[in-house]
């Protein structure tokens, strides 16, 4: 049985392209797809981890460790879930909201662990997560105009802040410690030169979509002379 019934496949047995039940059932059916799954293991990391980082104190290298491997698991997740959702057609609204959300999520759960436990100074966890939160409000501003797509400078900038904190969330010491350092000046350095390049397409966007309207608003006028 294939739990549709008969109204919404015409009686023969198979769904109908266009039946209400049949479209929801494919609907429900899709946001368990291994995408999402992903996402989702993505979510619940992040609770895992808070609470692996803050263990024993903070400051035991084991329990590091463990958070270390939580980090990473994030992070790799991150790197197939939209490959994944975009190469095998299984993008729904579902994942659209979730992965971006469990993105920010780890990142700034790890940053503020970090900056409370001392091993990180606020302003760059401010920086940092100011950068996010502002670019994820500038595209809401202007997804009327079109979409900011990613740029290469964006998976730059994901990629120096992942192995940033990554280093950061070890008990690390010696030279280790000090590339960590350099690494993570890398990383605040392409946030916000990143972020100042999204400011430019938003503003450039924006001025292209007004322009675009007045246009059409001005073809408009002429035909109804």
């Amino acid at each position: 049985m294939t739990g549709v019934p008969a109204s919404a496949t015409g009686g023969s047995g198979r769904p109908v392209p266009g039946g209400k039940l049949g479209a929801a059932a494919v609907n429900q059916a899709s946001l368990w797809n291994i995408a999402n799954i992903l996402t989702m293991i993505r979510l619940l990391l992040v609770p895992a981890f808070v609470v692996l980082m803050l263990a024993d104190g903070g400051y035991d290298p084991a329990w590091r460790s463990l958070a270390w491997a939580a980090f990473a698991i994030a992070m790799i997740t991150d790197l197939f879930d939209g490959h994944l959702a975009r190469t095998y057609n299984l993008v729904t609204d579902f994942g659209k909201i979730a992965d971006p959300i469990a993105d920010k999520a780890i990142m700034g759960a790890a940053l503020v662990c970090l900056s409370s436990l001392g091993d990180l100074p606020w302003w760059v966890t401010g920086v940092i997560l100011g950068r996010e939160l502002g670019v994820t409000l500038l595209r809401f501003v202007v997804i009327r105009y079109g979409v900011i797509p990613a740029s290469r400078g964006g998976k730059m900038k994901t990629l120096a802040q992942g192995t940033a904190v990554g280093m950061y969330v070890l008990a690390l010491t010696g030279p280790l410690a000090t590339l960590r350092f350099w690494v993570m000046a890398v990383a605040v350095v392409l946030t916000v030169v990143t972020g100042l390049d999204y400011v430019r397409q938003a503003v450039v966007l924006r001025r292209r979509g007004i322009a675009e309207r007045r246009a059409l608003a001005a073809v408009e006028r002429e035909a109804e002379r």
